[in-house]
């Protein structure tokens, strides 16, 4: 392995070989997930618990439609607008986890959403909801608007990863909160996942490309025309956006530099 080859995801102690998350909702079929899952060749897999719980649209059968040898599941908290709902759902994710096989698994994206107009996080309601369950031994992932000292106070108290938007869920305008989600970068000492809003692979690539350690992306892959070949190519994206960061661009000029050698060169 070269020194610039991406490396594994580590989230609390746990290794993933793709830092390309996705997720379940959206997609036209059970068979358009499946083949997208696979053709995104992701580990971790988003499953919202209150949609399967209650068989919503879309998420009849889908827990035998994964196989949870594989993909590793984490549960998140859509649709609660409280923390306290956030808690009580984060605790039959986790239940979720088991019934599907996976007895060790305390992962839960954490999702406080009380505007059902503009979906934004709620950084009060997510913090108080990630301090209990920090306590009670969940590695949480919470997803929060791009605020630096939020994300600082996440990590503060226990949070395995965080999760900045790019811009606003399901809107696919790229990376609009790029420059706080590059201090988010900067000054974290966990896994920072961007989350939400990325809508074609060049976005994807560059996300990475600024030092994020990995994306969560559904809508752009579950509602493209063709949705296997998106997520290949989202995880293309990611692939390449990691190699790059790792191999460092070259540095920024105010004005043209030759690529051949000027010196030694034949006289006219």
């Amino acid at each position: 392995m070269t020194q610039t080859a991406p490396t594994d995801l580590v989230i609390a102690g746990r290794r993933f070989a793709s830092r390309l998350m996705t997720g379940t909702g959206k997609y036209p079929s059970l068979a358009a997930m499946q083949a997208s899952l696979a053709a995104s060749g992701c580990a971790i897999v988003t499953v919202a618990v209150r949609r399967v719980q209650s068989r919503a649209q879309g998420h009849e059968g889908l827990l035998e439609a994964i196989d949870w040898k594989r993909i590793w599941m984490l549960p998140n908290t859509a649709g609660c607008a409280t923390a306290e709902e956030a808690i009580r759902v984060a605790r039959l994710g986790r239940e979720l986890a088991r019934l599907a096989g996976q007895e060790d698994n305390n992962f839960v994206k954490l999702e406080v959403i009380p505007d059902p107009r503009h979906l934004l996080p709620d950084p009060f309601g997510t913090l108080e909801a990630a301090e209990q369950l920090v306590k009670e031994g969940f590695v949480v992932l919470p997803y929060i608007n791009a605020d630096p000292l939020l994300a600082r106070r996440l990590e503060a108290v226990g949070c395995a990863t965080v999760m900045p938007l790019a811009s606003p869920i399901g809107s696919g305008q790229g990376l609009r909160n790029a420059a706080n989600i590059a201090l988010i970068i900067e000054n974290a000492g966990v896994p920072v996942v961007v989350d939400a809003g990325i809508g074609v692979p060049s976005e994807a690539a560059e996300a990475m490309e600024m030092g994020a350690d990995a994306l969560l992306i559904n809508s752009a892959i579950a509602l493209a025309g063709d949705p296997p070949a998106m997520a290949r190519a989202m995880a293309l994206a990611t692939e390449a956006g990691r190699t790059a960061f790792l191999a460092g661009r070259l540095p920024l000029r105010p004005q043209a530099s030759a690529s051949s050698p000027t010196s030694g060169v034949v006289g006219a």
